[in-house]
């Protein structure tokens, strides 16, 4: 509600407030999270702030991102599918250097395989073998909510994160449909879908605002890209939402 939002905009208003050296850190737990040195944060300001709405920040993965795109980090506002789709192809890039493997679908697909179904996704996976990755990310948009899907090839599961803590047993059953159709369809086998299971992750950090829905969807993604266990709550979207700018200008995460 207003004043939860109210409160959280405060709370970070006074950790930033003072002097913030290149040795300390934004955020309540100084030695969980990297720091972000005072030289990052004024590069991020000037992200949020030097200039021209519409002057392009950043570009890659074919994705030009622009100041008003990058405004959606800000503070108590809704990410929008440009910069969640950017930061979930810096995590696969990083997942060429270090395991697990993943490979993402952008926040088109999920929509689209409503719509279409496999058949219609074909060209989707033509370069790709999904069967040679272990995780495989997709944003789910729910009009006006953010919520992460995650098929897991070793453990042969679909799992769906809401930080709402919301049920979808839609989105996991099309999913697991999705993957016994691209197996038979590749690899000319059915897939045996009893060994596969359907997961609504309930032990989840929650989300206690209106907003903050695509942050922690990039941060389950993030976390789960590295086979760790979340170790953040609301508190920490302040700082994540400063990290993130900085990481996706600079193509780099921390």
């Amino acid at each position: 509600n207003w004043n939860r939002e109210k409160s959280i905009k405060q709370w970070y208003q006074r950790r930033v407030r003072g002097d913030v050296s290149e040795d300390e850190a934004i955020g309540d737990e100084l030695d969980s999270f990297p720091p972000l040195t005072e030289d990052m944060m004024e590069e991020v300001e000037r992200c949020l702030t030097g200039g021209p709405m519409m002057e392009t920040l950043v570009e890659a993965f074919n994705i030009a991102l622009t100041r008003k795109d990058m405004i959606t980090l800000k503070d108590l506002t809704w990410l929008n599918d440009e910069v969640i789709n950017f930061y979930f192809n810096l995590l696969m890039e990083r997942s060429k250097k270090v395991e697990p493997t993943i490979h993402i679908f952008n926040t088109f697909f999920y929509p689209r395989l409503l719509k279409v179904g496999h058949q219609g996704l074909a060209r989707w996976t033509r370069r790709v073998d999904l069967f040679a990755v272990d995780l495989i990310m997709i944003p789910i948009h729910l009009g006006m909510h953010w919520c992460l899907a995650v098929i897991d090839m070793r453990a042969k599961t679909v799992t769906y994160y809401d930080s709402l803590l919301g049920d979808n047993h839609q989105c996991t059953t099309a999913l697991r449909d999705y993957i016994a159709a691209e197996h038979l369809a590749k690899k000319k086998t059915p897939l045996d879908l009893k060994e596969w299971k359907c997961v609504i992750r309930k032990d989840l950090p929650e989300q206690l605002n209106g907003c903050d829905c695509g942050v922690f969807t990039c941060k389950y993604a993030e976390y789960i890209s590295q086979d760790k266990p979340f170790d953040f709550d609301q508190s920490d979207m302040p700082y994540f939402r400063r990290r993130m700018i900085w990481e996706i200008v600079n193509k780099t995460l921390l």
